[in-house]
């Protein structure tokens, strides 16, 4: 029995051995896996750039610091998801819309910018009608009115001196050769010289020297192209009047918009001159033919101006409502603030939670612009809600958080070596979209009343290129490096946002010094796209206290777009001028 007893307890003591160490290590070897399993996972940042993002311990690729494990934050979000924190929310400004719901049928209309001319049908030339010297001039003034018979101007002529002495020899034998008569009177008609003039030189004998012409036409002066002692020469002009009764409102058309305009469309136009009237017209003419500088096309209309109210050269809108194509019920339209661009593709961020601010991005199919919105024709539904405002910021998130963004289509790290420039210009087909941190960097008052100083001269550099005056370019360009040299960057005492003011003054440094090198209005506004670029970056970071427009043209830079910084809501693009002085949009608001 008890050679049994033994056997058993070596059994007993056999097993719990065997646990120990087969079973235990394999309970070891499970939490190993498991560890590298959590160690496969483990994502590796920088404290001093968060947006580093390794899956290995290592250095930071930027400043040389050891990374650290970084915080998961899965939240059991999806792929394609990520979250904002509710401060980034607050700071970046980002809001949101429901799609479907804030767009009014008052909204559906076109507002266009156009210039007042003068009417070229009611328009005449008075020419010359012979050779000569311009001794008076009568008319001197453009808006003068001239009448049908009023003398204009005193003309020396060689050529009519020798022929009023055929005239007179004429007017002797006039008995006897008649034909011969008529045939020098003749000539005096052709040449519209009659009348009393023709008869003092029959009746005395004596050759005038100087001919007053008379016009034959009546109208407002619009043109004058000579003045006394100019030459005049046959068939060339010497005035042009015009009658104001009715004048042209002329306006351009981006050609993406030309569908939806058509003749004989309503037009009600306003001017600034008269604030609280309105005046009616329609669409009187459309070019058929495309400017290719400007990519526009000419839509006329013809108002009615007995009361002389515009003058030529008056700035006008026009509002018409646009030609909708497609059942209003089917289309959903949303602001063109929400919409990102990259070479074809469209893009915006919904709001997928509403009660918490997660987002993903979704490209769209975009239809046509109506005013401050555009149809979208595939990629939302009413209901969908979606960021309007700090879209830019957004994206940012996206990209640091390696989600699909507007330049990262398919998601996953970016790694471009510049990843610590807050405001990195981006490579792609839309040049100078900015990348923005999601929470502001806080910096004293004193140095940001320091960067206002400099956003001040900013502006003024931007109204100078809108005037196209490249030396007033030159002259502000000095005063904003100056000012840019006084930014007192002792005042920063984070590492972080020190190093980030030094690299945006080095880029500005030298775009501004390539516009002092330059007196070529198309080369200072080169530069000036990457001083906007850098600008917007610091005013983004370290704030001025004041609410700020970040404004985009797509059809400047070539085509690839380029952007600018504004006090006012309303566009007055730098980058063409007159040529296309309204050309672009408000894309984000910095506060």
């Amino acid at each position: 029995m008890k050679k049994y007893i033994i056997y058993i307890a070596i059994l007993a003591v056999g097993l719990l051995l065997g646990w120990v160490l087969f079973g235990g290590n394999s309970n070891t070897e499970e939490m190993h896996k498991h560890d590298a399993v959590a160690e496969t996972n483990q994502m590796w940042t920088c404290s001093m750039h968060p947006q580093i993002m390794q899956p290995e311990a290592g250095d930071c690729p930027i400043c040389g610091m050891d990374l650290i494990p970084a915080a998961s934050s899965a939240e059991g979000l999806s792929a394609d998801q990520f979250k904002l924190s509710e401060n980034a929310m607050a700071l970046a400004n980002i809001q949101t819309s429901i799609v479907g719901e804030h767009i009014s049928e008052a909204d559906t209309g076109f507002v266009l910018s156009g210039k007042i001319t003068e009417n070229e049908d009611e328009t005449a030339t008075m020419p010359a009608h012979f050779n000569g010297r311009v001794e008076k001039l009568f008319v001197n003034s453009l808006g003068e009115r001239v009448a049908k018979g009023q003398a204009v101007a005193q003309i020396y002529s060689p050529e009519l001196i020798a022929a009023q002495q055929e005239l007179i020899t004429a007017y002797k034998l006039k008995a006897s050769q008649p034909q011969l008569y008529n045939a020098v009177k003749n000539k005096f008609k052709n040449w519209m010289i009659h009348g009393a003039q023709l008869d003092e030189v029959e009746q005395t004998g004596k050759v005038i020297n100087s001919f007053t012409i008379y016009s034959h036409v009546s109208g407002v002066v619009t043109e004058i192209a000579i003045n006394v002692g100019s030459h005049i020469m046959d068939g060339k002009p010497i005035f042009k009047v015009s009658n104001l009764n009715t004048v042209w409102a002329n306006f351009d058309v981006y050609e993406n918009k030309i569908s939806q305009f058509k003749k004989g469309q309503d037009v009600v136009v306003t001017t600034n001159a008269y604030p609280n009237k309105t005046f009616k017209g329609k669409v009187n003419f459309i070019d058929p033919i495309l400017d290719t500088q400007t990519r526009t096309v000419n839509l006329r209309v013809v108002l009615n101006n007995k009361n002389e109210l515009f003058k030529p050269g008056m700035f006008v809108e026009g509002k018409m409502k646009g030609i909708v194509s497609v059942d209003k019920k089917q289309v959903i339209t949303i602001p063109a603030s929400a919409v990102l661009w990259t070479g074809k593709r469209s893009v915006v961020y919904v709001k997928t939670n509403p009660k918490e601010p997660v987002f993903e991005m979704r490209e769209i199919t975009l239809g046509n612009q109506i005013n401050s919105n555009y149809q979208v024709l595939e990629g939302l539904n009413n209901g969908n809600e979606i960021v309007t405002n700090g879209t830019f910021t957004v994206d940012a998130a996206a990209q640091l958080q390696g989600k699909k963004s507007m330049m990262n289509k398919g998601g996953g790290k970016v790694m471009t070596g510049h990843e610590g420039h807050l405001g990195m210009e981006m490579s792609g087909s839309v040049e100078g979209k900015t990348i923005n941190k999601n929470e502001r960097i806080k910096v004293s008052k004193e140095f940001q009343n320091q960067l206002k100083v400099v956003f001040n001269d900013y502006i003024d550099l931007k109204d100078a290129l809108v005037l196209e005056n490249s030396t007033e370019v030159l002259t502000v360009s000095k005063n904003f490096l100056s000012n840019l040299e006084k930014v007192d960057m002792k005042q920063l005492k984070a590492a972080e946002a020190h190093k980030h003011w030094m690299d945006i003054e080095k880029q500005l440094k030298t775009a501004t010094t390539l516009i002092l090198e330059n007196s070529a209005i198309k080369e200072q506004r080169n530069h000036f796209k990457i001083v906007s670029t850098q600008l917007t970056n610091a005013i983004e970071v370290f704030g001025v206290n004041e609410k700020v427009y970040h404004q985009f043209c797509p059809m400047a830079n070539s085509n690839k777009g380029a952007y600018w910084l504004s006090r006012e809501e309303k566009v007055v693009n730098p980058y063409f001028g007159d040529a296309m002085l309204t050309c672009g949009e408000v894309k984000q608001v910095i506060n």
